[in-house]
């Protein structure tokens, strides 16, 4: 049945499944991490320095990567990455006494490479795959690959907490390489060879962008992920378990629904912006859509300083704010695959998501760092929010320069 398809739609359909079983494990081990290691007495900021290097490198490999991918191919950089998250896995499967926190940032920093690979091949791909006087079927397809890999990452982190209840921390981890493995194989035979290759091979010095729209963009996204990472990375998590003493599989499930209910939205924004009137965002969309979600976690902040119910406050607060925050983060990655070339597409591509992986480094280390400083527990929580809540601030401020006409170059 597949054979009868257009081969772009064919290449589509590989590069979502990819990009899908990829999103699952890295879910999935991000939560095997946390509450793993939570449970043998790590501090929150020793857990956030477990992401540490995941984090670096994903800045590191989103800055260089989009060079490799216009160079050799995006179904290199995607199997690359493919290949280095089976490799991640498998150092994690040494005895316990081996797991020190340095073997585990060294996991951490080979997985933080894979995501970024496989992330900036995916979302190139699309860029190429449809034709380039079709605007409003980009968003669309933008919006689809992006919210269905949240949801999908969302089910990981369901499926990282049920399976270190059920396997233990090294059965969990082997089922997800022996999984990503075969994946990684079919892709091999069924991933286009020259997708994604520069006509004109850019020079190293390219890796910066030119574009002052795809800067402007950068910024916003680096303060809009930092502002959610803050606080939802490792402050929630260990909240959730400390504070309200939820169960591993409670909070794995928990933040799972969230993130799966994100994906959702993030794959109808489309409609939820007017696509359905037949308009598609620009940098006007992008900057009121920052303005509505910055009042969001400074209103949970006072819930919980106001002694209402935790976990109410919590769950209420956070719906709005993963909502708000879906739509936010679809136009964004909408308009970043508009704005970028069309030939060596990834530099562009790969310069934007490396702001992002700097927005989710900082957020990370200041989500462990400044929870543990405030005292954890409530007091330690609305910190974070409250950060987060001057971050999307800065991504507001900073969106209004983006353009408002087609004319981004």
């Amino acid at each position: 049945m597949l054979s009868h398809l257009p081969p772009a739609i064919r290449q589509y359909l590989v590069v979502t499944g990819n990009y899908w079983a990829f999103t699952l494990t890295d879910g999935a081990l991000r939560m095997l991490v946390v509450l793993h290691f939570h449970s043998l007495g790590y501090s929150p900021l020793d857990i956030a320095l477990l992401f540490l290097f995941y984090e670096v490198f994903g800045v590191i490999t989103n800055l260089v990567g989009g060079w490799i991918g216009a160079h050799m191919g995006l179904n290199r950089t995607m199997n690359i990455g493919l290949a280095l998250q089976v490799a991640a896995l498998a150092m994690l499967l040494v005895p316990s006494s081996w797991l020190t926190v340095m073997w585990v940032m060294a996991a951490q920093a080979l997985s933080g490479i894979a995501k970024d690979l496989n992330k900036m091949s995916a979302k190139s791909s699309i860029k190429l795959l449809v034709p380039p006087e079709a605007e409003g079927k980009l968003y669309y397809w933008v919006a689809l690959l992006t919210g269905s890999k949240n949801t999908l990452k969302g089910i990981g982190f369901f499926l990282g907490g049920f399976l270190l209840s059920v396997l233990g921390f090294s059965g969990a981890v082997a089922s997800m390489a022996g999984a990503l493995a075969f994946v990684w194989i079919l892709s091999i035979l069924l991933l286009k060879r020259d997708l994604g290759k520069a006509k004109n091979k850019p020079k190293f010095r390219d890796i910066f962008s030119k574009s002052p729209a795809i800067n402007i963009l950068s910024a916003a996204r680096m303060f809009l992920f930092g502002a959610r990472d803050v606080w939802f990375v490792v402050a929630l998590p260990v909240f959730l378990s400390q504070t309200l003493n939820w169960n591993h599989s409670q909070t794995g499930a928990f933040l799972a629904l969230w993130v799966i209910g994100y994906g959702i939205v993030q794959a109808f924004a489309p409609r939820i912006t007017g696509k359905a009137s037949g308009k598609v965002p620009d940098g006007l969309s992008a900057t009121w859509w920052a303005l509505s979600l910055t009042v969001l976690p400074g209103l949970i902040a006072i819930g919980l300083m106001l002694g209402l119910n935790p976990a109410t406050v919590l769950i209420c607060g956070l719906a709005l704010f993963g909502a708000v925050f879906a739509v936010n983060s679809s136009l964004h990655s909408y308009l970043i695959v508009s704005y970028a070339g069309n030939d060596g597409v990834s530099l562009d591509v790969g310069f934007y998501y490396m702001s992002n992986a700097m927005g989710r480094l900082i957020g990370t280390v200041l989500s462990g760092w400044v929870f543990q400083l405030a005292g954890q527990g409530n007091s330690g929580l609305q910190a974070c929010l409250w950060i987060s809540t001057a971050f999307l601030i800065a991504a507001t401020l900073i969106s209004i320069k983006l353009p408002h006409s087609r004319n981004t170059r």
